[in-house]
């Protein structure tokens, strides 16, 4: 629609205001009836502005398509990865193909939860595009329940290397027959690694999680993981955790502490240890119904306007990662950064009980994940060899 902004009115020399395209129709014919304006110059100033008027009229119009993406995080561009990544994706895929692809991003559920908002993105109607959690992933291409192995990535760089690659590429390649959704990308979910928050006690040593109630998702690989560690694994919705853990449903769960500091949970907890035990995700899909019917052109813009902005998330991520565990050893009563001796313990014990399961669950299937592994383990050494070459040798 056209801004109806103050505009000069040729026939008084007054101020007036437009009325969008009738305004402009209405100042152009009272510039035509001014006395002062000769008969050859009266046509001229309305065939001009008409033809004005045609391309405003032309520059308003629908966009051929529309990519509505629905997420979880806040609209906030400041306090998350999610919103400014989607912004700078909007801008460059509206500006790429002229408007003809209107990206429209929606934050805070505000179109309804993740299982939702992807059973709808399947047929691509409403919505086109989601950004999913790890559990929620899983429950739309099971072998991603691989990806929450325990202590599957060493560090941040590894993580992203390995989520970029051609081997995860492939890998995530079957969930467009399996769930109609094609991949996109990966995004660090508040920073990735997790850290545990609780209410009963400071965890140090793998012996502190015995017995206690940790929430998690409507994924049975972390439920898998809290059990070989001696917890008690709940599920509860991501709705209810604030309210569960206040009313001590729950003791405790785990998130990276970009989510803690975003979402305020130390409000409700007490203690908190960065574990680092699993790496949380965001997986960012589009409906392969929709993306099908795009031009060849439209769809090699999407997907690499997507990896564009999905390298600045991963900078935008670890900030918030650095942030979040810098308040949170503020506003929890007590913080702790497991060490790495610790996580060689926890490790020990959760990933032999964990590949037992994964045979149990997958079969045959269940190589895949030690080709991961092997996959994950190349790249970090790949990395390191670089480094020291490049910057020490």
């Amino acid at each position: 629609m056209i801004d109806a902004a103050p505009t000069s009115c040729p026939s008084t020399g007054k101020t007036c205001r437009s009325r969008g395209v009738g305004g402009l129709m209405d100042i152009a014919f009272d510039a035509a009836r001014t006395q002062s304006v000769t008969p050859r110059l009266r046509r001229a100033l309305v065939a001009g502005l008409l033809v004005s008027l045609f391309g405003l009229v032309s520059a308003t119009q629908a966009a051929d398509y529309t990519m509505t993406i629905a997420h979880l995080y806040p609209d906030d561009l400041k306090n998350n990865e999610t919103a400014p990544a989607l912004k700078h994706f909007e801008q460059l895929v509206e500006a790429a193909t002229d408007g003809a692809v209107d990206v429209e991003v929606f934050g805070n559920g505000a179109l309804g939860g993740e299982v939702e908002v992807a059973q709808q993105a399947r047929a691509g109607k409403t919505i086109q595009s989601v950004m999913l959690g790890s559990g929620t992933q899983a429950s739309f291409y099971r072998n991603y329940e691989m990806i929450t192995a325990p202590f599957l990535f060493p560090d941040y760089r590894t993580a992203w290397a390995f989520f970029d690659s051609a081997w995860f590429a492939d890998f995530m390649k079957p969930m467009i027959g399996e769930s109609g959704l094609r991949y996109l990308g990966t995004l660090d979910d508040g920073g990735g690694f997790v850290a545990f928050a609780n209410n009963k006690r400071l965890i140090k040593t793998v012996e502190d999680l015995k017995g206690m109630r940790i929430r998690v998702e409507e994924n049975q690989a972390h439920m898998t993981i809290m059990t070989a560690l001696g917890a008690s694994p709940t599920t509860l919705p991501w709705g209810e955790l604030q309210t569960g853990l206040a009313t001590g449903l729950v003791d405790g769960h785990f998130h990276a502490p970009g989510v803690n500091d975003i979402f305020k949970l130390y409000d409700v907890t007490d203690y908190t240890t960065w574990s680092g035990h699993v790496y949380n995700t965001i997986t960012w899909s589009v409906s392969e119904a929709w993306f099908k019917d795009l031009p060849r052109e439209y769809q090699e813009i999407i997907v690499t306007s997507a990896r564009e902005a999905i390298a600045m998330a991963h900078g935008i991520a670890t900030q918030i990662t650095v942030i979040g565990w810098a308040n949170s050893c503020e506003k929890f009563d007590e913080c702790y950064v497991l060490p790495e001796a610790e996580k060689a313990r926890m490790r020990d014990i959760a990933q032999p009980i964990y590949r037992d399961w994964l045979v149990e669950e997958f079969g045959p299937k269940a190589a895949l994940f030690d080709e991961m592994r092997a996959e994950i383990d190349r790249i970090q050494q790949s990395q390191r060899r670089a480094s020291i070459e490049r910057y020490l040798d």
